[in-house]
């Protein structure tokens, strides 16, 4: 099983983000590095959605934001190694929109948002046609 090492000040981040952002689906993109399967993020982005026909349910990350955040990780000596979003009032398992967006080689961490908390976080890689989850280390 892969692994994505999520340090609890950076998860700490992105809960804060999650619930600040409730009800609407947030977004953004995860940096570090990935080797032999095992993921290690050093910084979290946040992106904006550009979806607001369904902000409650679909993201669109904005591309600008997406080239900010790999200029930053380029800076660093890093790379991008996922993404992340929100399911608001849902669970942290990847939709089929989800599926279709998604590309091999990447971490998918997504956070299921309640009201003011988070109830889960987990993630998930794309394996040919289907996710894989990802075990979430501190």
């Amino acid at each position: 099983m892969n692994t994505i090492n999520l340090p609890a000040p950076l998860r700490d981040e992105l809960e804060t983000i999650a619930v600040n952002g409730y009800p609407n689906e947030t977004c953004g993109v995860l940096v570090g590095a990935s080797t032999d399967g095992q993921v290690r993020v050093e910084r979290v982005f946040q992106a904006r959605n550009l979806n607001t026909a369904r902000a409650r349910d679909r993201y669109v990350l904005d591309p600008d934001d997406l080239m900010t955040a790999d200029e930053a990780a380029r800076e660093d000596g890093l790379d991008i190694v996922g993404f992340w979003h929100t399911h608001p009032d849902h669970p942290a398992l990847p939709s089929e929109t989800d599926r279709e967006a998604a590309w091999d080689g990447y971490s998918y961490v997504i956070l299921s948002v309640s009201g003011a908390r988070v109830e889960d976080l987990r993630s998930w890689r794309l394996n040919g046609a289907g996710f894989v989850e990802e075990q979430v280390a501190a």
